[in-house]
């Protein structure tokens, strides 16, 4: 077996877009996940861990040191980086969590409609396997090797309108969730001193409230833009 060439193959870009029967079994699979509550209650930890590593993405490009992190399915969860306790990178890292989910979300559905939905899968599974090496709960290790299974499963017995058909769901899943994640904070989080806002008020001086204002902008810029590109896929 010629290894370059099978990664080769996976990695190459598919023909462009979905047809508007799986993109609407995509929409529908979506709102049963985030809207059944017993589904939502087991599956909402996959926006907690978009979330934490969203965190240990930035604080990385912000020259932080990223230590660890951990998943919880209640919603809840925290990644560890290391570096100044003030300054803009330890803002920025902090305020990546909330956008994140909606930014991965659009970004799956882009794939689908560029085409490169095996090239996002590839470097998805990478992620994946570097974030094992920084878990630190027993919990947190079965989630990621769980996702990870799934992602490698489905870049490696490659069919493209079953990737496509799954990163679209999964990418309204997280735009959906990130909203149910953003209403969370914006009305229990100003009582948690803990919460990503509260920090953020802490760390600058400027109140929770604009700092979810700016998460809600995010969403609604990421929803946008994902709502045009389900035009363009349907059109």
């Amino acid at each position: 077996m010629d290894i370059g060439g099978e990664i080769a193959t996976r990695w190459a870009a598919a023909m462009p877009g979905l047809p508007p029967g799986a993109l609407g079994v995509a929409a529908v699979l979506a709102a049963i996940v985030v809207l059944v509550p017993g589904l939502w209650l087991r599956l909402r930890i996959a926006v907690t861990l978009v979330h934490e590593l969203g965190h240990a993405l930035v604080g990385v490009l912000s020259g932080r040191r990223f230590t660890g992190f951990v998943v919880r399915g209640d919603m809840s969860g925290h990644a560890v980086t290391v570096g100044p306790a003030r300054g803009l990178g330890r803002i920025a890292t902090t305020w990546a969590g909330y956008p994140m989910p909606a930014l991965v979300g659009l970004l799956m559905l882009w794939s689908v409609s560029s085409g490169y939905a095996a090239a996002l899968l590839s470097a998805g599974l990478l992620a994946l396997v570097v974030a094992l090496v920084f878990v630190r709960s027993v919990g947190t290790f079965v989630t990621v090797v769980a996702v990870g299974a799934l992602v490698g499963a489905l870049w490696w017995w490659r069919d493209d309108e079953v990737q496509g058909l799954v990163l679209a769901t999964t990418g309204f899943v997280l735009l959906a969730g990130s909203w149910r994640h953003l209403a969370v904070v914006a009305f229990d989080g100003r009582r948690d001193r803990g919460s990503d806002p509260a920090v953020l008020s802490q760390l600058t001086g400027i109140p929770s409230i604009l700092w979810t204002t700016t998460f809600l902008a995010v969403h609604a810029a990421a929803t946008w833009a994902a709502a045009l590109i389900v035009r363009d896929l349907l059109s």
